[in-house]
C-alpha cells in the first residue's frame, strides 16, 4: 500500500483525517507506515473520472480510496467496479459513515481516524473486502 486518496467530494475531510493521523501522538505511527497522502489530480484522475475508472487507479497505484459513499446505480459504479473486479487481493474502499458528523463532532472524527489507522496496521488482512465503513 502506497497510501490514500480522498474522494472528490471529500478532500476537506480527508485533508482534516490526515491532519490528525500526522500530529501527535499519531504522527509516530504515520511515519512508520510510510504512506502519502494523494489527490486525483497526483495519479492522473480528474474530477469527472468514473467510479471504475477511480478504483482501477486506486487498485493499479496501491492508494486507499476514502469516500463518503459512491452508488450502485450503472455498470461503472464503485460498487459495480468492486464486485466485477475485485479479488482477494484488492485493497478495500472505505467509506465515512457520517460525513455530517465528521465534520461537526470531533469526536466521532477521532474515532474514524483510530478506526483507519487499526485498518492500515493490518491492511493485508483486510484486502478483498471491498468495502470497510469508518469508524
Amino acid at each position: 500500500m502506497k497510501g490514500i486518496i480522498a474522494d472528490i467530494n471529500v478532500l476537506g475531510h480527508v485533508s482534516y483525517l490526515v491532519q490528525l493521523m500526522q500530529a501527535d501522538p499519531w504522527g509516530e505511527l504515520w511515519r512508520d507506515l510510510a504512506i502519502g497522502f494523494f489527490r486525483f489530480a497526483d495519479v492522473g484522475l480528474l474530477e469527472t473520472s468514473s467510479d471504475l475508472e477511480i478504483w482501477q487507479r486506486c487498485q493499479a497505484e496501491q492508494l486507499i480510496l476514502i469516500t463518503d459513499n459512491r452508488n450502485d446505480d450503472s455498470i461503472d459504479s464503485l460498487e459495480a467496479a468492486i464486485r466485477q473486479h475485485g479479488t482477494r487481493e484488492s485493497l478495500p474502499v472505505f467509506n465515512i459513515g457520517n460525513v455530517k458528523r465528521f465534520r461537526r463532532d470531533r469526536d466521532y472524527a477521532g474515532r474514524v481516524m483510530l478506526t483507519l489507522d487499526e485498518y492500515l496496521l493490518r491492511i493485508d488482512s483486510v484486502r478483498g473486502s471491498g468495502r470497510l465503513y469508518l469508524p
